[in-house]
C-alpha cells in the first residue's frame, strides 16, 4: 500500500509529464531507440501533433513556392558528425554512414573533413579541408609545398575527371648537374636543387572554385586550429622526426624539437609560422603563394640554398582538369589519374591478371602471386630505356600498347609457372632513397628498394550523400620533401626532381628543364554500372601501382568490403633486384612455394603502403543510401562517417 509521500510524488511526476507534453519535446527519443543510438541511421525529430488550419497551411505553402524556399524546407538537415550516428572504422570493420564519409591517414585530418561536411560542405570542400589538415598533422608526407594527383566523380555530370597539379621542373634547371661527370651529382639530386614548383595549393583552389559550396576561408579553419593550438605527436610522427631531424635546418629544428632533440610521442607540436601562412592563403587565395609575398619568401630561400625555383615558375603554375584514364576489369570500370601520373601501371597489371581467370579461392596463393609478378616483370623493358618511348597520353604508341588487350594476352602467355624469371640486371639503389630517410637502412635480406614500401606520401578519400567522390594522393616526394623550409613560412618544399631516372640520359623518366616529371601516384575510383562502387589509393613510392591493383582485385574478385580490401596482406616485387617483398600476414605455404620457384622472398616487417578507401551503395532510385570507409591498419589513419 502506497504511503501519502509516495502518492504525492506520483502526482507531481504526472503533472510534470502533462506540462512537458503540452509544451512539446524538442528532441524526443524515437520509439525503440534505447541502446541502439550507435546505428547508422539519422534520428528524426518529431514535432507534437497539432491540428493545422487548412487555410493557413495552403497560404504558407504557396508563399514558400513563390519565394523558392520550399526546397530548403524539404532539405533534411545534416546530423552532427560527432553525434550518435557517427561510425568509425576498425582494423576489421568498415565505418558506415549515410551523409558523408572520410578516410585519411590521420584521425585529425578525417575530423577536419567531417567538420566541413557537417557544416553543409560537399565532398570537394571536405577534400580541400583534409588536404590542408594533412599538411599540419602529417607534415612529413604532403602539404602546400607538394604536388599530387586527384580523381573525382561528379554525381551531377556522372563522370570521372583527373585534377593535375601542374608541378614542373624549374625553367632554369640544368639536367647536367644531376649526372656524371659533374662533381657532386649525387648530392645535387637532393635538397634545394631538387625542388619543383609546388602545385597542391593551386589544385585545391581549382577544385573549390569549380565545385565548392562553403567559403574558401572556412576550409582552412580546422587546419589553422591544429597548427595554432597544437596536437600530440604520434608514434609515427616521432619515428620520422627521429629519422630526419638531423637534416632539418636550425629554424625547423626549433619547431619540431625541444632542447636540441626531436619531439617525442605525447609532446605537443605547435606550428605558428605554418598557421600564419595558412591564414594568409585563406585571406588572399592561392595567389599568396604564386604571386605574393609568401611566394617571394619561398623563392628567396630556395635560391639562397642553390636551387632553381623562380618567381616566374610560381606564376606559371596552373592546375588542370583532364580526362581520367580507365579500363574494364570484370564488369567494372577502373578510373585512374592520367599522365604525368603513372597510374596506368595499375591498369596494365589488372589487364594481365584478368587473362588468368583467378577466382576468390586463389587470393594470395603462390600461383596468383607468381602470375602477378611475372606478368608485368618484363613490361618495363618496353619503355624504360627507350628514348623514343612516349607515355604522355593513352593515344601515344607506347602507352596505347601497354593498355591494349593484345599486349595483356601476350604478357600472360609468356608467364612460366614452373620458375621465376632470372634477374638480368644489376641491383641498384634509387637516387630518391639516397636523399631520405636519413635514418632508415634496409635490414636482413631487404634490397635497397625496400625504402619504397614506406609511407613517403599520403592518400585520402571522401564521399558525400549526393554521390560525389574524391580520391586524392599527395606528396612532398620524400619524407619532409627536400628538407627546405623557407624561414617564417612553416612550409616544407618538395623534392620532386629527385624521383627522376637520370640514367641513361634521355630516358622517358629523365629530368628536363620546364618539363613535367612522371610520378607514381594512383588515386583510383572503381565504377560499376557507371557509378562509383569504391574509391581508393595508397602511398608507397614505386610500389603504389602494385598495391592499387591488389586492392581492386580484393574488391572485385574476392568481393571484400573496403576495410578488408585495404587490410589484407600484400606483396611487392622490385624489377631491378628480382626481390619479392611479402608482409608478415602473407601465407607461409605460399612464401615457401614462391621461394622454391626462384623468387627472392623477404618479409617487409614495416608493411607496404597505407591505403584509404570509401565505398558507395545505392538504392533502387540510383541514389546513394550507404557509404562505407576503410583505413589501413598499417598506419594511424581513420575512416569515419555519419
Amino acid at each position: 500500500m502506497k504511503t501519502r509521500l509516495e502518492i504525492a510524488r506520483f502526482c507531481l511526476v504526472a503533472l510534470f509529464v502533462l506540462v512537458f507534453a503540452a509544451c512539446g519535446s524538442p528532441n524526443p527519443e524515437p520509439e525503440g531507440a534505447g541502446d541502439e543510438t550507435t546505428r547508422m541511421t539519422t534520428t528524426e525529430t518529431t514535432a507534437p501533433e497539432e491540428t493545422p488550419d487548412p487555410e493557413e497551411t495552403e497560404e504558407s505553402t504557396v508563399g514558400l513556392e513563390e519565394t523558392g524556399e520550399a526546397a530548403e524546407v524539404a532539405e533534411e538537415p545534416l546530423p552532427d558528425p560527432g553525434g550518435p550516428t557517427r561510425s568509425e572504422s576498425t582494423a576489421t570493420e568498415a565505418a558506415s554512414g549515410e551523409n558523408g564519409m572520410v578516410a585519411s591517414a590521420h584521425p585529425l585530418a578525417t575530423e577536419a573533413g567531417l567538420e566541413v561536411l557537417g557544416e553543409g560542405g560537399n565532398a570537394y570542400d571536405a577534400a580541400v579541408a583534409v588536404s590542408v589538415a594533412l599538411g599540419v598533422v602529417e607534415p612529413m608526407m604532403s602539404g602546400i609545398g607538394g604536388y599530387g594527383a586527384t580523381v573525382t566523380f561528379d554525381a551531377e555530370m556522372g563522370e570521372t575527371r583527373f585534377l593535375e597539379t601542374g608541378s614542373r621542373v624549374p625553367e632554369t634547371a640544368d639536367p647536367a648537374l644531376f649526372r656524371p661527370p659533374t662533381p657532386g651529382y649525387g648530392e645535387n639530386r637532393c635538397g634545394a636543387t631538387a625542388v619543383a614548383t609546388p602545385g597542391n595549393l593551386r589544385a585545391w583552389e581549382a577544385m573549390w572554385e569549380e565545385h565548392g559550396e562553403l567559403g574558401w576561408e572556412e576550409l582552412f579553419t580546422p587546419a589553422v586550429r591544429y597548427a595554432e593550438e597544437g596536437f600530440e605527436v604520434s608514434p609515427v610522427l616521432e619515428g620520422w622526426l627521429g629519422s630526419e631531424f638531423s637534416a632539418f635546418p636550425a629554424h625547423a629544428q626549433e619547431v619540431y624539437g625541444r632542447d636540441g632533440l626531436p619531439l617525442r610521442t605525447g609532446d605537443r607540436l605547435v606550428q605558428r609560422d605554418l598557421a600564419a601562412s595558412m591564414r594568409t592563403i585563406a585571406d588572399e587565395g592561392a595567389d599568396a603563394l604564386y604571386s605574393g609575398d609568401l611566394g617571394q619568401t619561398v623563392v628567396s630561400e630556395v635560391r639562397r640554398d642553390g636551387g632553381f625555383l623562380s618567381a616566374g615558375d610560381l606564376q606559371a603554375n596552373r592546375a588542370e582538369w583532364r580526362a581520367s584514364v580507365s579500363s574494364g576489369y570484370r564488369g567494372h570500370e577502373v578510373a585512374v589519374a592520367a599522365p604525368p601520373a603513372t597510374s596506368w601501371n595499375a591498369l596494365m597489371r589488372l589487364g594481365i591478371m584478368d587473362q588468368f581467370g583467378f577466382g576468390p579461392g586463389d587470393h594470395n596463393t603462390s600461383a596468383y602471386t607468381h602470375a602477378f609478378v611475372e606478368g608485368s616483370r618484363g613490361a618495363s623493358s618496353t619503355f624504360r630505356e627507350d628514348p623514343t618511348a612516349d607515355l604522355s597520353s593513352v593515344e601515344s604508341g607506347t602507352l596505347g600498347l601497354l593498355l591494349s588487350e593484345a599486349y595483356w594476352r601476350e604478357r600472360a602467355a609468356e608467364v612460366d609457372f614452373s620458375r621465376a624469371t632470372p634477374r638480368d640486371s644489376t641491383p641498384r639503389g634509387d637516387s630518391a632513397a639516397d636523399c631520405s630517410p636519413t635514418g632508415y637502412t634496409p635490414t636482413g635480406t631487404a634490397p635497397v628498394e625496400a625504402a619504397d614500401t614506406r609511407q613517403h606520401t599520403t592518400h585520402f578519400t571522401v564521399a558525400d550523400r549526393e554521390g560525389n567522390v574524391v580520391s586524392s594522393t599527395q606528396t612532398l616526394g620524400n619524407v619532409f620533401g627536400s628538407k627546405v623550409m623557407p624561414r617564417g613560412t612553416g612550409i616544407w618544399l618538395n623534392d620532386s626532381v629527385a624521383w627522376s631516372r637520370f640514367e641513361p640520359e634521355g630516358n622517358v623518366f629523365d629530368v628536363a628543364a620546364g618539363g613535367q616529371s612522371y610520378y607514381a601516384l594512383a588515386p583510383t575510383i572503381v565504377l560499376e554500372d557507371g557509378r562509383p562502387r569504391a574509391a581508393l589509393g595508397t602511398p608507397g613510392g614505386r610500389t603504389i601501382p602494385q598495391t592499387t591493383a591488389q586492392m581492386v582485385m580484393n574488391l572485385v574478385d574476392s568481393e571484400m568490403d573496403v576495410q578488408r580490401a585495404v587490410s589484407e596482406p600484400r606483396f611487392a616485387s622490385f624489377w631491378s633486384s628480382g626481390s619479392l617483398a611479402v608482409e608478415p600476414g602473407f601465407p607461409e605455404a605460399a612464401r615457401q612455394e614462391l621461394a622454391a620457384l626462384g623468387h627472392e622472398v623477404y618479409v617487409e616487417e614495416s608493411g607496404i603502403g597505407d591505403a584509404q578507401a570509401v565505398g558507395v551503395e545505392y538504392g533502387e532510385d540510383g541514389r546513394p543510401v550507404r557509404l562505407t570507409g576503410g583505413a589501413d591498419p598499417r598506419g594511424e589513419g581513420l575512416a569515419a562517417g555519419f
